[in-house]
């Protein structure tokens, strides 16, 4: 039984680790309610590297949790209208490898893993300031507030052995309904999101055990300002509420209150296509997510 409870916590921490890196970094995008021509489609493929700690309670056996993953990523993605709103579709599949090692007294243990991860499904819609416009139309349009919301979904098919303890993939679905606010004044532009993370259970963990999760609200501010047409730089914070897990109905000390600063530069290169560059680091950590987070992302966009 001992031992069981040393291999709960250390699958615990590695499992909230190596799935907040895909997920967490990518929760500070800027600009991520930007209006766009109905009729173009986009294609993205990007590489991400984190590093970082994983920060426990005091009653937790394990300390000095370090873990490297790295992600590619590809993505596909299109706007459309409906009834008259500008909205979009997009579905992104990530590629992982990670490793990670953390101690148990004088003990150390570590794990490699590399897969596919879960598919990202994500549709929005601009509520207001958002009209469905043709390329010639948006192009001589007014700048105006524009509120959106978005529904997240992400897919349990990552690679999942429910005798592992670590697992590229999550063995559960997940959603996460936001709001989000922009407001461009000049070249600068605000932008505020309020979302939450509902997640499904994994009813094989570590076998045949139940691993659920409380939601996680997560809140999002960024300030951008554009530098010349299709090229912006941005600096934003997250703060991410909640997500205390339970196993079989035995709960842990590990309800999140982290705090997240990144910054983002989008740069133009050549028509259609920008290169965009990331960082982001951990400012406040109670639980989990204090790792730094690198990436770099390239996109064509086209026109019908």
């Amino acid at each position: 039984m001992h031992a069981l409870i040393h291999g709960l916590r250390w699958a615990g921490a590695l499992l909230l680790l190596l799935g907040a890196c895909v997920a967490q970094s990518q929760e500070l995008e800027p600009r991520a309610y930007s209006a766009s021509p109905v009729g173009t489609s986009f294609v993205v493929a990007g590489y991400g590297r984190t590093r970082g700690d994983v920060v426990f309670d005091s009653s937790s056996a394990f300390t000095d949790v370090e873990a490297n993953v790295d992600t590619a990523s590809v993505g596909f993605g299109r706007v459309f209208g409906i009834a008259g709103r500008q909205a979009s579709v997009a579905v992104a599949l990530p590629y992982s490898r990670g490793d990670a090692s953390g101690s148990v007294g004088e003990d150390r243990r570590s794990v490699s893993r590399s897969g596919v991860a879960d598919i990202r499904l994500r549709f929005s819609a601009l509520l207001l300031g958002g009209p469905a416009l043709g390329v010639r139309d948006f192009a001589s349009r007014a700048q105006k507030p524009k509120l959106g919301a978005s529904v997240l979904v992400v897919v349990p098919n990552g690679q999942y052995a429910a005798d592992r303890l670590v697992n590229v993939g999550t063995n559960r679905w997940a959603v996460k309904p936001e709001l989000g606010y922009s407001h461009p004044h000049g070249p600068w532009q605000a932008d505020f999101y309020v979302g939450a993370w509902l997640f499904g259970d994994n009813d094989e963990f570590l076998g045949s055990q139940r691993r659920e999760q409380r939601p996680v609200l997560n809140y999002h501010g960024s300030v951008s300002y554009t530098l010349r047409p299709g090229t912006w730089a941005a600096i934003g914070a997250t703060w991410f509420s909640g997500g205390a897990t339970s196993v079989d109905g035995v709960r842990n000390a590990d309800k999140k209150d982290n705090l997240r600063l990144g910054v983002t530069l989008s740069v133009a290169a050549g028509r259609g296509h920008s290169i965009k560059f990331y960082a982001s680091d951990g400012a406040v950590t109670r639980v989990g997510g204090d790792f730094r987070s690198l990436g770099v992302a390239w996109q064509y966009a086209w026109f019908d």
